[in-house]
């Protein structure tokens, strides 16, 4: 049966599509020109573009046809000899000399039949969606061959990145904290780019699982969510059982490194939600930095109460990494988070990093001397606030009924969700209800699917399986 292929659009971070069927060498070879023509115009005067990619499958055959694209183009690649974060190709474009930016050949966190390519400015970061546009609209173009090549130089994308992150934190004290058994640390990378990743920076060995390079990534989609890391929540159940002395964490990182999940040494799987206020806590407090908090309109409303506990100013954005880099581009961000794991700060490069949370993370546990399952449990005291969050993902029967839904929300606001009563609502992006107990529900669109995107928090687990319920029972097909 033939298959169509869908045509080239970028989304919030990139392109991607299934290899072979979307997602071809051809097309690759034609887009890679097309995005550093772009990318030129932003800084005429200079001639060299990064090139990295992950552990998908062929990703490394896409990067060195990327390269030579770009060569015969006369572009001066510099091309990964390895594997790297996607936050490592980020810094390396804001790092170089002469630099136009990064393409990196990476699907995220997305099933293992996808490749992507991600387009990085010279300034460390997603590029807009002004920029994806001028790309788009050159797709039917065919640009001039100059009258000589570029040139294509391998480069190790690991040195210049983790002498970076090395400076931003303190290794000396997180390394003897792990090396004298104070802190145990395991880490499923599952099968993605943040392997070795801590052991490079740390210096030391740091226990992983699924370090192998597996293009199926064990069958799951390599993010970082509870239902995919049954393995590491066995893990750390086992450590707290026979070690309940030490302070112990369980990290994950999706395929290409920028997003984190957690599991706290009790056993409890700790999302982003969690660990953003225990962030905040660390650096305004412990480092003594300084920075207005963004945070998507997903965001806990603990994040809000820290940041005022802390007299820091917050800023509430669309859901979506390249609202947050907005922001970071031109002002102060002391933390810039999203709940789907992905956050960023200031003191590195306007990008989510997950790698550098880790390590705030573990230097967070090491100064204080507690597990995060005690900070967040003090964090909520210090602000008399509890917090539980949950989201689902709601297929509709086609888009002409998610269509149809956004109508009917837009035109007739809901009075009531799960008999009580709605007392503001707020749309910046969906429309997110603040409910009479305090809690809150969010309901977004899909742009490309007929699919509803359920998001709620409230003081207790009930409310907001209250909340989603409704959601699912009022809107399903």
């Amino acid at each position: 049966m033939p298959f169509t292929t869908n045509p080239i659009k970028f989304g919030t971070d990139g392109w991607r599509g299934v290899i072979g069927a979307d997602f071809t060498m051809a097309r690759v070879a034609h887009l890679a020109p097309l995005c550093a023509h772009v990318l030129k115009q932003f800084h005429p005067e200079r001639n060299t573009i990064v090139v990295g990619y992950d552990r998908r499958f062929l990703a490394e055959k896409f990067a060195q046809v990327v390269a030579e694209s770009l060569q015969e183009y006369g572009y001066d690649v510099l091309l990964a000899n390895d594997y790297a974060p996607t936050p490592a190709f980020s810094w390396c474009a804001y790092d170089i000399q002469d630099g136009l930016g990064a393409l990196v050949l990476t699907a995220s966190h997305n099933p293992p039949e996808y490749l992507g390519l991600k387009v990085k400015g010279a300034f460390g970061g997603s590029v807009s969606g002004d920029v994806t546009a001028q790309i788009e609209a050159l797709l039917d173009t065919t640009l001039p061959l100059p009258s000589q090549k570029g040139t294509i130089t391998k480069f190790d994308p690991w040195i210049s990145y983790t002498k970076q992150l090395q400076t931003l934190v303190d290794v000396a004290k997180i390394r003897e904290a792990i090396t004298s058994g104070q802190l145990d640390v395991t880490v499923d990378v599952m099968h993605g780019a943040a392997s070795t990743g801590l052991s490079r920076i740390l210096d030391c060995n740091i226990n992983e699982i699924n370090h192998n390079r597996d293009a199926w990534f064990g069958g799951r989609a390599p993010e970082p969510l509870a239902r995919y890391i049954p393995e590491l929540f066995r893990i750390i159940k086992e450590k707290a059982k026979n070690n309940p002395e030490t302070l112990r964490i369980g990290l994950v990182f999706d395929g290409d490194c920028d997003r984190i999940a957690s599991i706290d040494g009790e056993g409890n799987y700790c999302s982003t939600q969690t660990l953003i206020p225990i962030l905040i806590e660390h650096l305004a407090k412990n480092r003594g930095l300084q920075g207005q908090i963004v945070k998507t309109v997903s965001g806990s409303d603990l994040i809000p109460k820290i940041a005022q506990l802390f007299n820091i100013p917050i800023t509430e954005t669309p859901i979506g990494y390249k609202y947050i880099a907005e922001k970071m581009l031109t002002s102060q961000v002391l933390v810039g988070g999203e709940e789907s794991g992905g956050v960023g700060y200031s003191t590195h490069i306007p990008e989510r990093d997950a790698l550098l949370s880790a390590l705030y993370v573990l230097e967070a546990i090491v100064t204080t001397g507690k597990d995060i399952a005690q900070l967040y449990r003090d964090l909520q005291v210090m602000v008399n606030f509890t917090s539980e969050y949950d989201r689902i993902d709601l297929p509709l029967a086609n888009m002409e009924q998610k269509n149809q839904l956004e109508v009917t929300l837009a035109t007739n606001p809901l009075q009531t969700i799960a008999g009580k009563k709605v007392i503001d609502c707020l749309a910046i992006d969906g429309y997110k209800y603040r409910l009479q107990d305090d809690s809150w529900l969010l309901i977004r669109f899909s742009g490309t699917e007929p699919l509803l995107r359920l998001y709620s928090e409230g003081n207790t687990s009930k409310m907001v399986q209250e909340n989603l319920q409704w959601a699912k029972q009022e809107f399903s097909s």
